[in-house]
């Protein structure tokens, strides 16, 4: 369990982000509270608890940002799964592990508060992300701090200091670190996706949530 909610039991709605949802030619989507309204209105209109979706998802709101706009051809196609709930939802680690490594990314559109833990899985390394948590949530973390499946991890952040988005947990994995600390690619080119997608697996292969 990564958010308090299971989903063979509890409500939730797969949120569609790419150019096939004519709602997002609508919304000012760099204007976070009007992004936030639009996301808790679907959840609310749908009796669902919590939002999911997106790995391997091309999508069409990173133009709000210069954030994934900064090369040649911009980044867009998501690498995790984004979990969209309340801001002070509580997130359990999924794995035992340690704490890798941890920072505030704190860039408009970015992850702004991020942990990143190291788990073994049948005798090889595995990274797992959260991002766009709260600042709170980083105090008393230390690299090397070992996690227990289950236990308390993080919890969601409010915008803006989660990187200005409309409160989600941002989860994803990774083969390997590429030398990275604190922070790790969670949307690339359409040039990259190949790639990209070879060393970020698709999350539900722990989430198990049906349909994604």
């Amino acid at each position: 369990m990564l958010l308090p909610f299971d989903s063979n039991k509890d409500t939730y709605l797969i949120l569609d982000f790419t150019a096939n949802n004519p709602d997002l030619a609508t919304l000012d989507l760099t204007n976070t509270a009007v992004f936030t309204d639009y996301v808790f209105g679907k959840l609310k209109a749908a009796g669902a608890v919590v939002g999911v979706g997106g790995y391997n998802e091309h999508r069409d709101i990173y133009r709000r940002s210069a954030h994934f706009q900064q090369a040649e051809e911009p980044r867009c196609i998501h690498l995790g799964i984004d979990l969209w709930a309340e801001a002070g939802t509580p997130v359990y680690a999924p794995l035992d592990g340690v704490v890798h490594s941890f920072q505030d990314n704190n860039n408009f559109g970015d992850y702004g508060p991020t942990i990143i833990l190291e788990h073994q899985v049948a005798g090889k390394p595995l990274y797992s992300l959260y991002g766009h948590l709260s600042r709170r949530s980083l105090e008393g973390f230390y690299v090397g701090k070992t996690v227990k499946a289950g236990e308390w991890l993080t919890e969601i952040g409010p915008f803006p200091e989660n990187g200005d988005w409309p409160p989600h947990l941002h989860f994803q994995l990774m083969h390997d670190m590429l030398g990275l600390h604190g922070d790790f690619p969670g949307v690339c080119t359409l040039a990259d996706r190949e790639y990209y997608l070879s060393v970020c697996p698709d999350p539900n292969i722990l989430l198990q949530i049906p349909g994604l």
